[in-house]
């Protein structure tokens, strides 16, 4: 056997072992279902002035809070 061949069965042998252990894996894990988080909100409700509403608001990825009212009229 030369070496080219032994090199070549070697390298057969590492692509039949990763194709059935990836079909193993694939067949054997589970699918668990995904649960859907909580919608968060970016609108909070802090105090009442006038009859209206100060709601404050955010961006979650920014420090920056901004503040607006809000009137049911």
């Amino acid at each position: 056997m030369s070496r080219i061949d032994y090199y070549r069965a070697v390298l057969l042998g590492v692509v039949i072992g990763i194709v059935f252990i990836t079909g193993f894996y694939v067949f054997t894990t589970e699918d668990k279902p995904v649960e859907a988080a909580a919608p968060k909100s970016n609108f909070t409700v802090i105090e009442q002035y006038k009859g209206c509403d100060v709601v404050q608001w955010h961006y979650g990825m920014l420090a920056e809070y901004k503040y607006f009212l809000h009137c049911d009229k």
